[in-house]
């Protein structure tokens, strides 16, 4: 194997057993390190969603963009560009979340989920592919939004000084912010611990490009598992050390921060992958390329959070009882938009003879 393929294993197995060390150190269980569900955290956290369980500023994600943006800098990566239809990509990422959310994780949770015996996201990485699968299609058809171009260099600066400014309010702890005193939200590993696990794994995916929904968009596409090596090392990682600490307990019923409909495992987990291919990436990747300067990356950060907020304002999220009848139309509904926005964003698709496939 190339040099780049043991990165991605050395990546994923990291990151893996990364994730079992954070569980027990506090993290929720299965709940090492999800990006979906930190992110919703952390708009509990600023308040844009008041559901008490689940709001922290989580230093994970902090690390991790920080890991990223040093890895970028040291190599010369870090690149200001962006204008690609950010506020479609804002509706998209508001429409992934809203899937993740009803599934309960992002792809790398479903990993950690199925590392921890957890039956569920089984049903949910099915979910995953099909979802992917069909964003496929529309990547073969000629999806497009439009190409990033070159910006002002500040411009790149500013998500990472967003993170900064996160990480000294989890320090500082003003009144305004929001912290859980029970559910997941109160369940977190040390600080320190947190941050440094997230520096680790942030460098080691700038480096790799570690991106489940991208590995498996290319196998779909080109027969090239080469992404999913990582995602491969980190199942294999965390499940060792959940065998070897105890926590791995195969079943669908009684699982962590889980719930057993199937249908809406599957359906939410389909609608995160197919919006996600269209964004170009699961919330993993688009956080690393947000810390290289990717200003539509993050824009998408901004609707995840905005998603989350959304989906426990208007009480589209998933619990361990099960998927709200208002989560289950706002998949549905979820579906028709990336389809719609897809159809759009195709070059054939014209108007009175002008294109509206440009773009967005």
């Amino acid at each position: 194997m190339n040099k780049q393929r043991w990165l991605l294993i050395a990546a994923g197995g990291v990151a893996g057993l990364l994730a079992v060390i954070l569980v027990l150190m506090g993290n929720p269980a299965n709940m090492g390190l999800c990006l979906a569900c930190f992110l919703r955290d952390i708009s509990g956290g600023l308040g844009l969603h008041r559901a008490a369980p689940v709001q922290y500023i989580r230093p994970e994600i902090i690390g991790l963009v920080l890991g990223a943006f040093i890895a970028s800098k040291a190599t010369g990566e870090f690149r200001a560009i962006g204008g690609s239809s950010s506020f479609t990509r804002f509706a998209l990422a508001i429409i992934a979340m809203i899937g993740m959310l009803v599934f309960l994780g992002c792809p790398v949770r479903v990993m950690l989920r199925l590392a921890g015996g957890d039956l569920n996201a089984g049903v949910g990485l099915l979910g995953l592919v099909v979802g992917v699968a069909a964003g496929v299609w529309f990547l073969k058809s000629g999806f497009s939004l439009g190409r990033a171009v070159s910006q002002q260099k500040s411009n790149g600066y500013l998500f990472t000084a967003f993170i900064v400014v996160l990480f000294i309010l989890l320090l500082a702890k003003p009144a305004f912010l929001f912290f859980s005193e029970q559910g997941p939200g109160s369940m977190h590993a040390p600080v320190w611990m947190a941050l440094a696990a997230g520096l680790a794994v942030g460098v080691l995916a700038q480096r790799s490009r570690l991106c489940m929904v991208g590995g498996i968009r290319d196998f779909i596409i080109l027969g090239e598992g080469h992404l999913l090596y990582g995602f491969v090392s980190l199942f294999v990682v965390a499940l060792m050390g959940n065998l070897a600490v105890g926590a791995f307990h195969i079943g669908f019923a009684g699982q962590p921060v889980a719930h057993t409909d199937g249908l809406w495992n599957f359906m939410g987990m389909a609608l995160a992958g197919w919006a996600s291919v269209l964004l170009g990436g699961c919330p993993l990747r688009q956080l690393v390329a947000a810390a290289e300067g990717n200003t539509d990356c993050a824009v998408t950060i901004m609707g995840l959070m905005v998603g989350a907020a959304v989906s426990h304002n208007f009480g589209l999220a998933a619990s361990a009882d099960g998927v709200p009848l208002a989560g289950q139309v706002a998949v549905v509904l979820g579906m028709l938009v990336v389809f719609t926005i897809g159809m759009i964003n195709l070059p054939a698709v014209a108007k009175g003879g002008v294109s509206v496939g440009k773009g967005s």
